[in-house]
């Protein structure tokens, strides 16, 4: 099968059935643990991404990639903050997210 993309589906890809099902089991599993409840998280990194957003929400300002890997750095601390359980995999992508933010910074791609 292809798409207007020109990408092409091998016999070994994920069906979209597939991937329905394993979103399911992540949101349904012990994601409360390491994440929290579902709305009280979203909730948090929205508070969390409007005062990161406060100056970019003013007419004709820009969202970059520095600050889309920013917030999800953002969007991780809110996911470690809202659970019982830690997770280590939080700090991984934090340090990821802040390495990407980092790079985009330094080589001026902002």
């Amino acid at each position: 099968m292809s798409f207007s993309s020109g990408l092409t589906v091998s016999k070994n890809s994920m069906r979209k059935e597939d991937i329905l099902k394993k979103a399911s089991e992540l949101v349904t599993g012990d994601r409360n643990e390491t994440h929290g409840d579902a709305f009280q998280n979203h909730a948090e990194i929205a508070e969390f991404w409007n005062i990161f957003l406060d100056k970019k929400l003013q007419p004709m300002a820009s969202i970059t990639a520095e600050d889309v890997a920013l917030m999800m750095v953002l969007m991780k601390v809110s996911r470690h903050t809202q659970g019982t359980k830690s997770n280590i995999d939080n700090f991984v992508d934090m340090a990821g997210y802040a390495a990407i933010a980092g790079e985009i910074n330094d080589a001026g791609l902002i």
